[in-house]
């Protein structure tokens, strides 16, 4: 008889190994991904880059390409013979380029930057690659940027002092001076320069990546996104910008169109720019769409105008004649195609959601790596029109099969007004609906994100799920992929319509007879957390919240790195109408807050400032309401290290099972309990 298998644990989830998404060979029969493999006691993790055969029935097998600690970002070269890599090894003090030959043999180090690279694109001639480092622009040379660094190592007093509007982002700091640039190196010699020195550009600095430039075909130039202001801002304009590498001399491609322009893409024949739009004029979250400018200047073009998605990961056919891109789409991301003309794309690879792609040379093969709700990221391979999908390994399946996951259902609910809202449930292992369950509402952030048809490392449904809880993840208004009009319901009006989709989701979920309304959680991250400290003020239902790095006055939010949207997102600011902003903050609220709470927070969190946590906190204690302190001085935004992460869990786990055990009961043992709803 087989045993019993157990429900997904915390110890489990960090066994799993995680796949990165895949870069291709150009004659598309091999994939190179990273694989990143934690381990607990050490609480450190390593990352190693694996080949995978694209047609693994005919008996090639996957193999490890490289043995490092941290490699990561591959990229094949043209002529397939080299991968190349960002690594941190041995005598590096920072991440440098290696190559490898893609038959074995040992990497060999290409750069010797003491500002590191990352973020890899080979040129088309397989003889130079470009990549991104972080450098002062006022100085000439490396030997200039490995002595400066070494001063601000060295020196006694470390402070940061600015005059920028913006000055830190997520976790780190902006204050040094430095700026992202593209560099361009000749792998045989290793000789880098600087392909922005002297230009007066640089990519914008919020998170700087292979995303935010290409290189021409010819090449002769690369195309970047540039925010042309004095100081960079996370809600400034940008544009596409293309730079010749010979003269330096560059050119302004989007400078009429009044929007935010960047992600520029080379067609095949090098004669237009494709590139995703944003009119953040109109609306701060606008989802953009995409346009094509001709290479050398003139009107740009909209294309794909009926399709009410945000677009990424964009890349051309290999003929010209068509556009691949990710898009979510109802709780799902999957990779579409818009050919030429279209107004409208067609699914190619359906979500899942899918991270990114890549295509073989003549476009007839495409690699992915994908995620679901009852499995992490694993890769695939399919033909161009998304037929003949094959898995291209096997990596966590023993590990999954040790352990029952409950069955994920997704529902539409009627919400604010009756409209409707899609709800993902994960289910226990073992469910019974003649029994009566616990239920937690895990609340997404964003707020313009949204829950999808994934697996989450940070907040696992199915970890919950497996202590006995039926897992709510509801689609509020304002979340993204389901149109643009849907994303901007929430703006100015901050908790209302959120906690009205949330609360029907509860009350279509007790209609149903399996949820003991005696043992109802909520639960949130960041937004998610505004939300759980937003619904305290509003109703005494649940039996405990938990607020892990959750906005709570948006007055003292003014520290956070992302102020500028305030305005935007509330609809004022504090000083110009404080009625508006207090009805939206969850301080204005607490005084009628009942409910006991577990309060979270990293110290190194810039997007909500650790101090939220301390204030709410406070607050419940002053009130006389019970409440927890979790507080990580060695995190951010998201709790990260294995061992932190661990902790967390069974610290979240804990607090929700105090009050609302897990696991089913017979409907005879469901006590009544009446909950006031204060609106």
């Amino acid at each position: 008889m087989t045993a019993r298998r157990k429900p997904l644990t915390v110890e489990s989830l960090w066994a799993l190994a995680r796949l990165g998404t895949p870069t291709l060979s150009p004659d598309g029969s091999l994939a190179c991904a990273p694989v990143t493999r934690y381990d607990l006691g050490s609480n450190e993790g390593s990352t190693e880059l694996w080949l995978y055969p694209t047609r693994p029935a005919r008996g090639a097998r996957p193999r490890r390409l490289t043995a490092g600690d941290k490699d990561s970002g591959p990229a094949w070269s043209p002529d397939g013979r080299l991968v190349a890599f960002t690594a941190k090894r041995k005598d590096d003090e920072a991440p440098q380029v290696y190559v490898i030959a893609t038959d074995g043999g040992e990497a060999r180090r290409v750069t010797r930057l003491a500002t590191g690279c990352a973020s890899i694109r080979w040129f088309a001639d397989g003889r130079r690659l470009a990549f991104v480092s972080w450098v002062w622009a006022d100085l000439a040379n490396d030997a200039a940027q490995a002595k400066r660094l070494k001063e601000r190592k060295d020196a006694k007093v470390k402070v940061h002092a600015t005059e920028r509007a913006e000055y830190r982002y997520w976790d780190h700091w902006l204050t040094e001076g430095r700026e992202p640039h593209v560099f361009v190196c000749d792998v045989a010699t290793g000789r880098c320069r600087d392909a922005l020195a002297r230009t007066g550009l640089s990519l914008p600095p919020w998170e700087p990546s292979a995303n935010e430039f290409d290189i021409a075909p010819d090449g002769r130039e690369i195309a970047i996104t540039a925010d042309l202001a004095d100081e960079p801002g996370m809600l400034h304009r940008t544009d596409v910008v293309t730079v010749d590498l010979a003269t330096g001399s560059k050119r302004v491609l989007t400078a009429s169109t009044g929007r935010s322009d960047g992600a520029p893409r080379y067609s095949p024949d090098a004669r237009v720019i494709a590139y995703t739009s944003h009119d953040t004029e109109r609306s701060h979250v606008d989802q953009g769409h995409l346009e094509l400018v001709a290479r050398r200047g003139g009107p740009a073009r909209a294309i794909g105008t009926a399709f009410d998605r945000a677009v990424g990961n964009l890349q051309w056919a290999p003929d010209g004649r068509s556009l691949l891109f990710t898009a979510e789409d109802r709780g799902r991301t999957g990779v579409w195609r818009l050919s030429a003309g279209a107004t409208r794309p067609v699914l190619v690879v359906p979500g899942g959601t899918v991270g990114g792609f890549a295509q073989s040379r003549d476009g007839a093969t495409i690699a992915f790596d994908r995620a679901g709700s009852q499995h992490p990221p694993a890769l695939f391979a399919c033909a161009a029109d998304g037929s003949d999908e094959r898995a291209l390994e096997t990596t966590n399946d023993a590990q999954l099969a040790r352990h029952a996951l409950g069955e994920t259902r997704e529902i539409t609910v009627k919400g604010w007004r009756r409209e409707p809202v899609q709800v993902w449930l994960v289910y226990p292992p073992g469910f019974d609906p003649k029994r009566k369950w616990p239920l937690m509402h895990a609340i997404h952030g964003g707020p313009h994100a949204a829950h999808g048809d994934g697996w989450h490392f940070r907040w696992n449904a199915h970890v919950f799920a497996g202590r006995g809880y039926v897992v709510a993840m509801v689609n509020y208004h304002g979340s993204s992929g389901f149109g643009q009009a849907f994303l901007e319901t929430i703006v100015a009006r901050y908790g209302e319509k959120e906690f009205a989709d949330i609360e029907a989701t509860t009350d279509h979920l007790l209609r149903g007879g399996a949820i003991d309304r005696t043992r109802l959680v909520a639960a949130g991250g960041s937004y998610g957390g505004f939300m759980a400290a937003y619904m305290n003020g509003h109703t005494d239902r649940y039996a405990s919240y938990v607020c892990h790095a959750g906005c709570y006055d948006w007055v003292s939010m003014m520290a956070t790195d992302g102020y500028m949207w305030f305005h935007r997102e509330l609809g004022a600011w504090h000083w110009d109408d404080e009625a508006r902003v207090l009805r939206q903050s969850p301080h204005h609220h607490v005084g009628r807050a009942k409910t006991p709470t577990l309060v979270v927070h990293g110290e190194q969190d810039f997007r909500v400032p650790a101090t939220q946590a301390l204030q709410y906190y406070h607050t419940l204690k002053a009130k006389g309401v019970e409440a927890r302190l979790v507080y990580f001085p060695d995190e951010n935004h998201w709790i990260l290290k294995p061992q932190n992460s661990v902790r967390w869990y069974r610290e979240f786990l804990d607090w929700i099972a105090r009050r609302a055990p897990g696991g089913g009961r017979s409907a005879r043992h469901a006590r009544g309990r009446t909950a006031r709803v204060r609106r």
